[in-house]
């Protein structure tokens, strides 16, 4: 590599690729000319090497255990900030003045409402289905609902379309929870702050009054934060690719929640939670501790480690705080779940061998006891999940599509199947 610019040698020819610089973190090396110029493509499964697109919303360095939104360290943000704001950041690129604080929440808060018609929506599903199910669907049919905002070419419907699915997620999620447990719908109440509304319209019933818990309340605001979005993700970047075709805004992120659904990406908390239910009480731990230690065996220790973070997960020291938080407000004291859940995390963090391979309890430990603490079955954590991401989802939709330099996505491959054949007619055969 010399100057800003690489060499590669092809087969006898060297080829001069540019390398451009990012504001902090690794260079990239320009491949967008290797074919014209070689005639090869590069192979990269999973497109861990390689860069899709060019963005200003967050940056994650893993072996350093960062997470930065707009430049702004996701610890300050959850610790001092609330999830609206950090919604603000991120579609607008700076945090907001109080007064664009206010407007911004109260232009959110007005969005809440969804159509009449969606109920009878929901009505088309069985009553057993599974919420992200409902929610991939619903998600997608506001699009039918909502035509004034689905011309992506206009800056002003792409920002009420962007304002519309901020606020009608959290309704959309308490819906298709009520709809599983076969509770009517609770409208949204303008009075109450987002996340405050969000649990009266999963947890309230019409026959008593509902009050919100402050803490509750608040661990609700931060788990929103901490999941606001994580760079290009598996799928953010399936949000990026359905818009890189001119899809409608609904339609991206529909594909976003169904791609969020996959027990590799958005359901690694239920996944930690069920290994908290194999491993079922106290005394077995050892047993399992020994089994994740073993090469040998399958049994892995969901919840602690993770792909991206090599060090700490930045967002997991305040979810551990928040998790504390939480069961100390609810007095939990009699659940052999959370029982198991606490003493490994008093391991993870002081037994050499995980120290030694740093796999401390990660944000979906955490985030699974808490949820399952404040009442929502598993079954809904991915919705949670989905609600939280949205944001971070519409903030890189957007960039995308005001992004000159994008076309649509068309990934190659390395075709292995047979060459080319002659046809022989079923008669000949």
């Amino acid at each position: 590599m010399s100057g800003n610019t690489s060499q590669l040698a092809v087969e006898g020819k060297t080829v001069d690729m540019p390398v451009k610089a990012g504001s902090i973190g690794p260079s990239v090396i320009d491949i967008s000319k290797l074919y014209g110029q070689t005639g090869m493509f590069t192979y990269d499964p999973g497109f861990t090497s390689t860069a899709s697109c060019e963005s200003q919303i967050t940056y994650i360095d893993g072996d350093e255990g960062v997470l930065l939104h707009r430049g702004y360290p996701i610890e300050q943000l959850a610790e001092h900030g609330d999830f609206l704001e950090t919604c603000y950041l991120l579609l607008y690129g700076e945090l907001p003045t109080a007064a664009q604080k206010a407007d911004f929440d109260y232009r959110v808060t007005r969005h809440t409402m969804v159509h009449e018609q969606m109920a009878r929506f929901f009505q088309g599903f069985r009553r057993d289905a599974h919420p992200m199910a409902v929610m991939v669907a619903s998600v997608g049919a506001m699009s039918a609902f909502y035509h004034d905002s689905t011309d992506i070419s206009d800056p002003q419907q792409r920002m009420i379309a962007s304002m519309r699915m901020i606020a009608k997620m959290p309704t959309l999620a308490a819906m298709a929870y009520k709809y599983t447990i076969g509770q009517p719908f609770v409208y949204p109440l303008n009075s109450l702050d987002y996340t405050s509304n969000f649990l009266r319209m999963c947890f309230a019933v019409p026959a008593e009054d509902y009050k919100v818990n402050p803490v509750l309340s608040r661990a609700m605001d931060r788990i929103f934060t901490l999941h606001a979005d994580h760079e290009q993700n598996a799928s953010t970047s399936t949000v990026r690719l359905a818009g890189s075709s001119g899809a409608n805004p609904f339609a991206c992120i529909a594909a976003g929640v169904a791609c969020l659904w996959g027990p590799a990406h958005g359901g690694a908390n239920e996944a930690a939670l069920k290994m908290l239910e194999e491993i079922g009480s106290v005394d077995n731990i050892p047993k399992y501790i020994a089994k994740a230690k073993d090469k040998n065996d399958p049994f892995r220790l969901m919840g602690f480690g993770h792909r991206v973070y090599k060090n700490y997960d930045p967002r997991a020291k305040i979810m551990q705080k928040t998790t504390h938080e939480v069961l100390a407000e609810l007095g939990v004291k009699d659940d052999p779940l959370l029982d198991v859940a606490m003493e490994l995390e008093r391991i993870a963090l002081h037994d050499e061998y995980f120290v030694e391979k740093k796999l401390y309890p990660n944000i979906d430990f955490y985030s699974g006891i808490t949820l399952k603490a404040m009442g929502f079955p598993t079954s809904m954590f991915t919705v949670l999940f989905a609600l939280a991401r949205t944001v971070g989802w519409i903030a890189q939709w957007k960039e995308m599509i005001e992004d000159p330099s994008q076309r649509i996505g068309r990934p190659r491959q390395l075709y292995t199947g047979s060459p080319k054949r002659d046809y022989t007619p079923i008669g000949r055969r």
